[in-house]
């Protein structure tokens, strides 16, 4: 089932920061490679304290054998072996974010997990990245492809491209 996984970072080493989450999860059990990996972008913090500093985001889209619960907690381990803390508040600084976008076309909502992301369609920070990997890709509850969710945005965070190659790096 094909997967898509948003990361980001404002603390740290950004790039640094996006590249091992993005060899953590080429080395997961069940992931199939290859792995599709846009741009990486400098955005906006978009609700967080005072005074944040600028994320890098980037989206990852692969092949997954497995359940989407279980890709979801092995998420969050990569996470808190990057330096996130589990009890880590949201919408505060951190060195590493990664958001289970979608599963397929599954929707799934309860208390551990809610599929698709349920804010996605409205962040460019997030819409943006994944226009470069799936820009015709209709999100499960939505209408629109990505492409022309991205364009009626109203939002007015900035997002600028800051490389293509960082997979490698």
């Amino acid at each position: 089932m094909q997967a898509g996984v948003a990361l980001g970072s404002n603390l740290g080493d950004r790039l640094q920061n996006l590249q091992a989450a993005r060899r953590a999860i080429a080395g997961l059990p069940g992931v199939i490679l290859p792995i599709l990996s846009s741009s990486v972008y400098e955005t906006e913090p978009v609700d967080c304290e005072p005074d944040a500093a600028q994320f890098l985001n980037a989206v990852l889209e692969f092949d997954y054998d497995g359940e989407p619960v279980d890709l979801w907690r092995h998420l969050k381990q990569i996470e808190t072996e990057l330096g996130r803390p589990r009890n880590h508040r949201r919408n505060v600084s951190r060195n590493i974010d990664i958001d289970l976008l979608y599963f397929g076309d599954m929707t799934i909502n309860n208390k551990e997990l809610r599929l698709p992301h349920p804010r996605m369609h409205l962040r460019r920070f997030v819409l943006q990245p994944l226009a470069d990997v799936r820009p015709n890709l209709v999100l499960p509850n939505q209408t629109k492809t990505v492409r022309e969710l991205l364009a009626s945005l109203d939002e007015s965070a900035k997002v600028v491209r800051l490389t293509d190659d960082w997979k490698s790096q």
